[in-house]
């Protein structure tokens, strides 16, 4: 339901776009048709066929454009002409732009970039990837498991790759990140979270930047190589700066629906990550005990805050509550679970 309301949002977005695209000839047209109303009444006057009044004369020439006989045929050649060329100037103008509009406006497919840009202008609230290379495509797929909506800004995607997301019913926006437009054109101003997925430290910085500077209070998620680079970024930007590899998609996408998550460690071969989850009114781990949620997420509630009370370890039978907070010890895969049920 709410795909298809995006779409009927987006497509009337569209169809103003294109409104906007057609004003041209319309203005033209117009033009033409005042303009030559106003002659042909001056002329008739001169010949001595004069009209009652300027309205008149207007009506007849734009009637003339369609083809439409108002009254007898005039006299004199000179007003005969208008007869003859204002079906010229409704043809070239006005219908080639009619049917310009037309086609355009029932075949999006053509303007695939338009499109995609006008399905991100209907959305609030929402997370923005950048770089869909292999970590970026699969953080999409598990933000979209999560249920979150997603706008993927990417200058060359492949195909295989934009063919899949766009099966997800998720805009791509085929453009440089780098430039201030790209981004609004994926409405950062209403963003919750950006996450920056590309192999290029020095861009992906670059790119978190303008977005904070369009969008002050956006929760930035940056992949940077250097681990210390990225406590850097983390201490001085509040980034969430993550240097994991591909392995740690979830946990990008655990960062982004909003869980305060660490980097993950290896422990004989297995990826563990900490992160830190307040409960949420609506969570469906509200009235839950610590024991249930272990045992169903696959994970260790290491610490449960309550009314500013911390308990280390707390027992299985502890309730979990509304503005509880947990540090939970797990899996990349089970943290995303986690955060998506709380939410």
């Amino acid at each position: 339901m709410n795909n298809r309301w995006r779409n009927v949002r987006a497509g009337w977005r569209d169809t103003i776009i294109l409104l906007k695209e057609f004003q041209s000839p319309l203005i033209v047209f117009t033009v033409a048709v005042i303009g030559g109303g106003f002659a042909y009444a001056a002329i008739a006057e001169w010949v001595g066929e004069p009209r009652s009044t300027i309205g008149e004369a207007i009506f007849t020439v734009l009637s003339a454009a369609f083809l439409q006989s108002i009254g007898d045929f005039p006299q004199h050649y000179v007003l005969q002409l208008f007869h003859f060329f204002m079906p010229i100037v409704g043809v070239i103008i006005l219908a080639q732009g009619l049917a310009d509009f037309g086609s355009l406006l029932f075949n999006r497919k053509s303007r695939s970039k338009e499109w995609e840009v006008a399905v991100a202008s209907t959305m609030n609230n929402h997370i923005i990837l950048i770089g869909l290379g292999h970590l970026g495509y699969r953080i999409v797929q598990k933000l979209n498991e999560m249920g979150e909506s997603i706008v993927v800004i990417e200058l060359n995607p492949s195909i295989d790759t934009f063919s899949a997301i766009q099966a997800m019913n998720i805009p791509v926006i085929q453009d440089d990140a780098t430039r201030p437009l790209a981004l609004e054109s994926a409405n950062i101003k209403e963003a919750r979270t950006i996450i920056l997925a590309s192999q290029n430290d020095s861009m992906n910085l670059q790119i978190a930047l303008k977005a904070r500077s369009l969008n002050p209070k956006i929760q930035v998620v940056v992949r940077i190589f250097d681990a210390d680079f990225a406590q850097a970024l983390q201490d001085q930007f509040g980034f969430i700066a993550l240097s994991a590899t591909e392995m740690a998609a979830p946990v990008f996408a655990a960062a982004a629906a909003g869980a305060d998550v660490t980097n993950p460690i290896s422990v004989e071969g297995q990826l563990l990550g900490l992160a830190r989850i307040t409960i949420n009114p609506s969570s469906h781990l509200a009235n839950k005990t610590v024991g249930y949620v272990e045992d169903n997420y696959h994970l260790n509630i290491i610490l449960l805050r309550h009314n500013h009370q911390s308990e280390m370890h707390p027992t299985d039978a502890c309730p979990i509550g509304v503005g509880d907070t947990l540090a939970v010890l797990g899996g990349p895969v089970e943290l995303s679970r986690l955060v998506h049920d709380n939410e």
